[in-house]
């Protein structure tokens, strides 16, 4: 073969990489832009079906607010820096699965966290969000609301939280607003950070240390008090 097909052979193939790479990055920008873009169509629906339906906000029923699952409920694109890679992967990933919708929005203005809240701690919820706790409290209603989340995450913020941050709790009867009363380190087997209340609470929990590679050995406990709730009919 001569030297003039060999180069034309090898720039054909380097067209074809560049191509194939080129087609690699506009699907990759696809996706990031259609999980934009229905992540601001979850917030949009959202706030025009609470406008839509006020009667909500005035009834402190469990089926009012359990009305939200079949709304979409969601946040903009999160802010990485302090995620892992693992994570920030996982929570991609996640975005193309599940057909439940969130409960809630729990938002820690000071920290830049606005995540939204699944019920039930599966790995799906907890790479897509947060997650309640099954057992304990319910949203927008009486009782200690337990939340988890992962430490290289949604909830890696929470390293910087201080007691007397407020947290907003946002369901379809309304917004909770609570105060951080106290933050706590604890073992896994540490349970009683979980025991019911007779006033709306909340307790974010999260794997301690923030940083530590592998396993985490405790729980980082964050405890809110409310400080203003919905009057209930």
């Amino acid at each position: 073969m001569s030297e003039s097909r060999t180069k034309q052979r090898l720039r054909r193939i380097e067209s074809g990489f560049l191509a194939t790479g080129i087609s690699l990055l506009a699907i990759f920008g696809a996706v990031l832009a259609w999980s934009h873009f229905q992540s601001q169509s979850a917030i949009s629906a959202f706030e025009d079906a609470r406008a839509a339906n006020p009667e909500a906000h005035q009834s402190g029923t469990q089926h009012a607010v359990a009305r939200n699952a079949s709304l979409a409920m969601a946040v903009e694109e999160p802010d990485y820096s302090l995620w892992s890679e693992k994570r920030i992967a996982e929570y991609r990933e996640s975005l193309l699965h599940g057909d439940d919708d969130a409960h809630a929005l729990l938002s820690i203005e000071r920290l830049n966290i606005k995540v939204p809240v699944y019920n039930g701690a599966s790995d799906l919820n907890l790479n897509r969000g947060v997650a309640r706790i099954k057992g304990t409290g319910w949203f927008g209603s009486n009782g200690n609301l337990g939340i988890a989340g992962h430490r290289d995450g949604f909830f890696r913020g929470l390293k910087d939280i201080q007691v007397g941050d407020s947290m907003t709790l946002e369901t379809m009867i309304g917004a909770t607003e609570f105060v951080v009363s106290s933050i706590t380190i604890v073992d896994p087997s540490e349970v009683s950070v979980l025991a019911n209340t007779d006033t709306p609470s909340v307790t974010l929990v999260t794997c301690y240390p923030f940083y530590y590679v592998g396993h985490a050995p405790q729980r980082f406990i964050v405890k809110g008090e409310v400080k203003y709730h919905p009057v209930t009919s």
